[in-house]
């Protein structure tokens, strides 16, 4: 046996010395060598004996060995991880039984993946706990270290105003946990400059309210800001951490941690000051749609704060209050829940749902109670007859259990402190990034599988990403158990009763033709963001086999992170995705020729170049035809990514010049902060809030903010609630951080 050794790992290479047991063995030998290479592994062929039908010979490989055998003309191509790999191992069994290695081919033709490697399928659940990504990072603290390192720049905060007559409540802290959350900031501060901290003081210097988010949840937000769920759980259960969360959702239906804070009380202030500083620190954009539990004082200050913002209650925290609110009506639950279920998730018009609703009232006489009167006067938050032409993207679910909120209640119990859930928010950060990077890897490997001849399903495939496309396969697959009546018809809409055999209900579907608009009672749309089995029987019957564009949400796309729309005919989003995968192949074919010699390589970087710089001009002159009023910040904003682009291709650039670069951008950005406390030498005054930034502790005075910005903004009954003053005095908790982190300046414009 061969003492040469992977570097890092005790997985010997392959040699023709090595015996093995079986040829399982021999794959298992193949199977971690991969894994300590880098390469996904699969069993090529393997024979057997035509006397004693024992197995003789086997061929193990890399996943991307061979070509997939596809005519040019394919009408619908699929992607392969096939792309000509040679890697391969060749085994045979000798007379003794024993088998050995008859050939091994090493060189692969496309890059290794050693800290990806527990993405491939063959390597999956092989040892659950090395797949832990705290396990890997102790290991590899180097690679998981980037984690935080390539995140997009965004605003920093520019102001707060502040409640002067709200003084002395402060925020529950045991001994000790301030300095370790300003111990958590610093070190989260050092992986990311990025990361953003706000500090709120009351009138006697104490910590009140504190809001803190990683720039993966800034660029998160940036990419999917249509629906925005604000959960306030662990407060109102009166968790030992008084913690919320902003929760969003991503492409793969994955919960996406768009900041947390821990608050003093449910005041309309709190709440005023924790959404004007995440809208800050999200660089002031509002959200579409936001969810939250039936709370006043929130709705008073999300109407203040987002006057634009669509402000929805989530349904679980409406159902999961009855059995509190109506406990003395117990012997009688089951019945009412049938009426009341009845009244929300079948009436089709408002109508219906009035008359439904007082008959309910009367039935259990329920118009004096208070907390029924509120879900009445609040009825077009919540109630889904109100809720055409939305989209919650699955976040407004029936139950908590369901809900992408409850993802959270693993890392956080009624019990946890303050220093646990501190690893805990490194566990959440962590298992967050993997799993999207698990669905991203997926998405380029994997192919989805079609099982019925729909064209709404051949459809889609290209279009959605493979965890919404298995969502929607489902309901075209169930079509079949759908049975559709026409109802009534006008000159626009036609009105279908469609009965659904699976769950034994029946459902309205409205279709406009001319307008190419449906709707259907069940609300699939509107609550999960695609269209269900009853509206795809009656487009189908209708002589419609595409789902229009205007029901095809772009955040579940393949294009979601594009900065460019997805256009009206799908058909065109399907051809923008073969054409990718087409150049993806090609790429690898060039990768392989280019990099035989420096000559040729020197050849296929111009061609690169070249080609790049030729289609960005492409596009550039198209944004600015379609945009002539911005053609200035499209012309820079352009500008700006080709440049970005060169730099990624130029791969001659030295550590010696990167680090002058740094200095250069660090003298720079020191100039300018000397120049800032100059100026700013009298900020330092009541009217200032301590905000945590790039550099640290940032202090921001009320001055600073314009009228839109400011007092001005908020209607005139809310004035007196929302904070107008600042207080740039930390508390003792706080004023252990070094100097050096305590800068007096201006936040960026």
């Amino acid at each position: 046996m061969d003492s040469s050794v992977i570097t890092g790992s005790t997985i010997p290479e392959p040699r023709d010395d090595i015996e093995f047991e079986s040829h399982e063995a021999a794959y298992s030998f193949y199977k971690d060598y991969a894994k300590s290479v880098g390469f996904g592994t699969a069993k090529l062929s393997s024979r057997r004996s035509r006397s004693s039908k024992e197995f003789i010979d086997a061929k193990f490989s890399c996943i991307r060995y061979g070509n997939k055998q596809q005519s040019d003309d394919a009408i619908n191509p699929r992607p392969s991880p096939k792309i000509g790999c040679k890697a391969s191992m060749h085994v045979k069994r000798r007379q003794n039984g024993k088998w050995y290695i008859y050939s091994f081919v090493k060189e692969h033709n496309h890059e290794l993946l050693p800290a990806q490697v527990h993405f491939f399928r063959s390597h999956r659940n092989d040892d659950p706990l090395k797949n832990d990504i705290r396990i890997r990072r102790r290991k590899n603290p180097s690679s998981v270290s980037k984690l935080f390192g390539a995140y997009q720049n965004v605003d920093c905060l520019e102001g707060y105003m502040r409640n002067q007559h709200d003084k002395g409540r402060s925020l529950v802290l045991e001994s000790g946990d301030a300095q370790v959350l300003l111990d958590l900031f610093m070190h989260m501060q050092e992986e990311n400059p990025k990361f953003f901290y706000a500090v709120d003081l009351n009138e006697e210097h104490r910590l009140r309210n504190l809001f803190w988010v990683d720039t993966k949840g800034m660029e998160d937000y940036s990419n999917f800001d249509d629906v925005v769920c604000f959960d306030t759980t662990y407060f109102t259960n009166k968790y030992k951490i008084p913690l919320v969360f902003f929760i969003g959702v991503n492409h793969h239906i994955q919960p996406t941690l768009l900041g947390c804070a821990l608050i003093a009380d449910e005041t309309v202030y709190t709440f005023v000051w924790l959404m004007q500083t995440w809208f800050m620190a999200m660089g002031e954009r509002a959200p579409q749609l936001m969810l939250t539990d039936q709370n006043n004082a929130l709705k008073a200050a999300i109407g203040a704060v987002f006057p634009k913002t669509c402000h929805c209650f989530c349904l679980w925290h409406i159902l999961e209050k009855i059995p509190r609110q109506l406990g003395y009506l117990s012997p009688w639950h089951d019945n009412f829940m049938v009426k009341f279920n009845k009244c929300i998730f079948k009436s089709w018009t408002e109508e219906q749902f009035e008359k439904r609703w007082w008959k309910l009232l009367d039935k259990f006489n329920l118009r004096e109670v208070e907390w029924v009167q509120s879900l009445y006067g609040d009825r077009k938050y919540w109630v889904p007859t109100f809720m055409r032409d939305v989209s919650f993207a699955g976040l407004s679910t029936m139950s908590r259990s369901e809900s992408l909120a409850s993802s959270y209640d693993k890392y956080v119990h009624a019990e946890t402190s303050m220093r646990e859930f501190i690893e805990q928010y490194k566990s959440i950060l962590e298992d967050r990034y993997e799993e999207e990077a698990k669905a991203d890897f997926d998405a380029w490997h994997e192919t989805a599988e079609l099982k019925s001849p729909s064209p709404f399903e051949k459809q889609m495939s290209l279009v959605y990403t493979h965890e919404i496309f298995r969502k929607f396969q489902v309901e075209v697959l169930g079509a079949a158990a759908c049975h559709l009546k026409k109802e009534s018809e006008d000159e626009t809409t036609t009105m279908y009763n469609v009965k659904d055999f699976e769950d034994s209900q029946n459902y309205v579907v409205e279709w406009n033709e001319t307008k190419s608009d449906i709707y259907c009672s069940c609300r699939s749309f509107e609550y999960k963001g695609y269209l269900c089995r009853h509206a795809i029987v009656v487009l189908q019957m209708s002589g419609v086999f595409s789902i229009p564009p205007k029901y095809v949400l772009q955040r579940w796309t393949n294009a979601a992170l594009s900065r460019h729309p997805i256009s009206e005919r799908l058909d065109e989003v399907q051809t923008k995705v073969r054409r990718y995968n087409d150049l993806c192949r090609r790429a690898i074919i060039l990768g392989e020729e280019g990099s035989l010699s420096q000559e040729s390589y020197n050849i296929a970087l111009c061609a690169i170049r070249e080609a790049l710089k030729q289609c960005a001009s492409l596009t550039n002159s198209a944004e600015t035809s379609a945009c002539p009023n911005t053609s200035g910040s499209i012309e820079e904003e352009n500008q700006y990514r080709n440049a970005s682009k060169e730099r990624a291709l130029d791969l001659q650039v030295t550590g010696a010049d990167k680090a002058t670069r740094r200095a250069g951008a660090a003298n720079t950005k020191e100039s300018n902060h000397s120049s800032a406390v100059k100026k700013g030498k009298q900020v330092t005054r009541s009217g200032d809030v301590n905000v945590g930034g790039q550099e640290g502790f940032h202090l921001m005075g009320i001055s600073d903010l314009g009228p839109a910005q400011s007092h001005n903004m908020m209607p005139a009954q809310l004035q007196n609630a929302v904070p107008t003053v600042f207080h740039n005095i930390m508390p003792p908790q706080f004023q252990n951080i070094a100097s050096t982190h305590l800068h007096e300046t201006r936040l960026p414009r």
